[in-house]
């Protein structure tokens, strides 16, 4: 029996090494934590329970069953975040540079399966050189049974990936089907192809780090939803947004303890919009002010930097924010913003998390490129993400609703809840100057003329009670009680029911 138990005991301790010291030690000097000690820092105290330690990988001509290394390349199991239930794998680049092979592949499917059943999240943290040349094609059939199920997974539970090293070649598909990405600066990247073979097919000369990391993928791509300095700033962060996520999406929302007033009045909201109407003002300083204990997480800030997303908390719950920036691009919709407020609003609605939008929109971007690209389209997906979500929908227009982005923008049309303007604001098929030089072309030789009638414009066509009076709006509220505006209109909303028209899917990929 001791020998049974020793026995058990040098197999754990072999298990734990991976790779080997020399190969952890490597690890540590290119700034990178081991697949055990990510796991550690991402979970609570002691409360990872292991699964899958002794899993061997497929003998080959290069891998024999003596030399195969325990674990096989990814440690896998469950544990808690704040308390919260969480299924996690993390690959291990001191095996086999944490390649994927069969048996590689069977562990993480064992965890989503797991999740699927138990109805628990998942978190991929992904550190591998790609499929395992070795075992061939079942290494490939290993990521497609991966892909199958973060599809399957999808909507259902949330999945989350963070890329603490490499991720390329087919790799990189099973992250860009979860909910989010964490990437890692200067430690991590993704690409379907590398640099060489990129300098071979196109004869561009690239570093991996311009083609695929960090800050491409956060201000280029959007790709990824954050990155940080380092693993251990990813690895905080993302226990910050876990806190924000239902565990599925037929669980209640998790409710955090909060000190602050549901009747908080903010005066600095009165004057937040510059009389000017064509000045700029920050639209995260309403989000900061509107949310509990000013706590905001923003998804993808540095990208298509036009419009603004994230979660805050109202009266403890989570809230989904869209919100149009005037400081970049005046506010207005384009291909990227577009996209990325499009997922992230389909994101809310499959996890019951109620939407807020703020809008100052004067329309979506003009131009040659936009039209080229796709702007048409990829602007429907916006418009298709708020009209089919049935959560919780609460409107405010604090300035410019023009054109057909007003319509796009969670409005009444669209099946929004509550929606509210601000005094000041504009709603009409376009601005009081470009009105008036298309309805009174033939004066436009006359500056003062054409001011006057832009002014009559404004005041009887542009302002909020014209809307008000047809039901488009629901109110005229003072910025400085929006807050407590919103707060009892989502009371309000709590038990709200709405069901789409069954189909088995849309037509429309966001």
């Amino acid at each position: 029996m001791n020998k049974k138990i020793d026995h058990y005991l040098e197999q754990i301790s072999v298990a734990k090494v991976g790779g080997g010291l020399n190969r952890i030690e490597s690890q540590h000097k290119k700034g990178k934590l081991t697949a055990r000690e990510r796991i550690e820092v991402l979970l609570d105290d002691n409360s990872f329970n292991e699964i899958g330690m002794f899993v061997k990988g497929k003998s080959s001509n290069h891998i024999q069953e003596e030399s195969a290394i325990l674990g096989d390349g990814v440690v896998t199991g469950y544990g808690k975040i704040n308390g919260s239930d969480v299924l996690i794998y993390s690959q291990d680049f001191t095996v086999y540079g944490g390649s994927l092979g069969e048996e590689h592949a069977n562990k993480i499917c064992k965890i989503l399966d797991m999740a699927m059943k138990n109805k628990i999240p998942v978190i991929g943290l992904n550190d591998s050189g790609g499929a395992r040349i070795q075992e061939g094609v079942a290494a490939l059939g290993g990521y497609a049974e991966v892909f199958q199920r973060n599809v399957l997974a999808s909507g259902v539970i949330p999945q989350i990936s963070a890329i603490l090293g490499p991720c390329a070649g087919g790799a990189v598909y099973s992250p860009a089907m979860t909910d989010f990405i964490f990437m890692s600066e200067q430690t991590s990247y993704m690409f379907v192809t590398g640099p060489e073979v990129v300098k071979t097919v196109t004869h561009e000369d690239v570093n991996t780090e311009y083609l695929g990391g960090a800050n491409t993928h956060t201000t280029k791509s959007g790709v990824a939803d954050f990155s940080f300095d380092n693993e251990i700033i990813v690895l905080q962060q993302l226990r910050r947004l876990f806190d924000f996520l239902p565990q599925s999406n037929i669980s209640g929302q998790k409710v955090k303890k909060f000190n602050d007033s549901i009747n908080r009045k903010i005066p600095s909201l009165n004057t937040l919009v510059p009389q000017d109407k064509n000045k700029a003002y920050d639209i995260k300083e309403l989000i900061l002010n509107v949310a509990d204990e000013k706590d905001f997480l923003e998804v993808q800030k540095d990208f298509a930097k036009n419009i603004v997303i994230g979660f805050i908390r109202l009266e403890g719950r989570s809230i989904g924010i869209v919100a149009n920036q005037p400081l970049a691009l005046a506010g207005c919709l384009d291909i990227n913003s577009s996209r990325k407020a499009a997922r992230f609003v389909r994101f809310c609605d499959c996890f019951n998390i109620p939407i807020l939008t703020f809008v100052d929109v004067p329309g979506f971007l003009p131009g040659t490129s936009q039209e080229f690209n796709g702007i048409i389209k990829h602007g429907a997906k916006l418009l298709f993400a708020f009209a089919e979500a049935t959560v919780p929908k609460i409107t405010v227009i604090t300035r410019k609703a023009y054109g057909g982005a007003y319509d796009v923008m969670s409005s009444k049309h669209l099946r929004g809840d509550v929606n509210y303007a601000w005094p000041q604001a504009e709603i009409a098929v376009m601005g009081p100057k470009g009105a008036v030089e298309i309805i009174f072309r033939g004066e436009i030789g006359d500056k003062k003329k054409m001011d006057q009638k832009a002014e009559e414009y404004r005041e009887r066509l542009a302002n909020p009670f014209i809307a008000g009076s047809r039901g488009f709006i629901d109110d005229v509220i003072m910025p400085n009680t929006t807050r407590k505006r919103i707060c009892r209109s989502l009371e309000m909303l709590k038990n709200k029911k709405l069901t789409n028209p069954w189909k088995k899917h849309d037509n429309i990929p966001l």
